[in-house]
């Protein structure tokens, strides 16, 4: 039988301008954003965790996994929402509009999380959320971790080489993206700047080849052909470029994990 639950609505939430502000403390908060996860778990008090995204547990797609293998996670519609009573909801702008249209006319507060496209929206996340959850000081602790670690990577230790991002069934990953970022904390130049690609397009085997790049970065998971995609990867035309691997869950979403995909790239590039 079908219960049929009263609506709600999402209200956005004005965050205080100043840390210095007292914060007010949220006691149950819900993430309908995989990347919202990282932040949570970084920043958050676990009792404050009212739920995580589905995704939250999948150590292939989520960069805290391992963290949240005994934390509450719901599937993320509106009446999965309704039911765990948050007073803070947070998400991606598209997503928070498609619960709050369907949810209706009660009020909690929202916070956006677009997409971070660069450490420097990382760290701006990273001081957003602390102030929504109630932590600010946790939130300038952590920054000081990320930048500290960020500053012991050699600079520039990829300068003059060329790097692809390349993924399964050829997508290549190019400007105004994190992975362009990483690639130029690193010193390196992304393939798909130097051929005017947009932010994703595709390259074929040949096109890559005539490329010649001196790095493909690619997912980890790649490294055992699952699909016709990622076969793809494994051709021998491809064999004589050297690879970096990362794995997808540390870049997938803007966070914490960024500091680890930098400093894993930048130990490969040294070897």
């Amino acid at each position: 039988m079908r219960h049929v639950f009263p609506l709600i609505a999402l209200t956005t939430l004005v965050l205080p301008t100043s840390t210095a502000a007292a914060p007010t403390l949220p006691r149950r908060i819900v993430s309908l954003n995989l990347c919202a996860d990282q932040y949570l778990i970084a920043l958050a008090d676990p009792s404050q965790i009212a739920a995580l995204t589905r995704f939250a547990r999948d150590p292939d797609m989520s960069a805290v996994a391992a963290q949240a293998k005994h934390m509450p996670s719901s599937r993320g519609s509106a009446e999965d929402v309704l039911m765990l009573r948050p007073d803070l909801v947070i998400a991606s702008p598209f997503r928070r509009k498609t619960i709050a249209d369907v949810l209706g006319h009660q009020r909690i507060a929202t916070l956006d999380l677009p997409p971070a496209d660069s450490y420097a929206a990382i760290v701006a996340q990273v001081r957003q959320v602390a102030a929504a959850v109630g932590h600010p000081d946790r939130g300038e602790r952590l920054i000081r971790r990320m930048d500290t670690a960020l500053a012991r990577i050699p600079p520039a230790v990829g300068r003059g080489r060329v790097a692809a991002y390349y993924q399964r069934r050829g997508f290549l990953t190019g400007k105004g993206t994190l992975i362009d970022d990483l690639m130029q904390r690193l010193g390196l130049t992304n393939l798909a700047t130097r051929l005017d690609k947009p932010a994703l397009s595709q390259l074929s085997l040949e096109q890559m080849a005539l490329a010649r790049p001196d790095y493909l970065v690619v997912e980890s998971a790649t490294d055992r052909v699952t699909d016709q995609g990622t076969e793809m990867l494994h051709h021998p035309v491809l064999a004589r470029i050297k690879r970096l691997r990362i794995p997808e869950a540390w870049t997938v979403c803007g966070g914490p994990a960024y500091v680890r995909a930098a400093r894993s790239l930048a130990a490969q590039l040294q070897e």
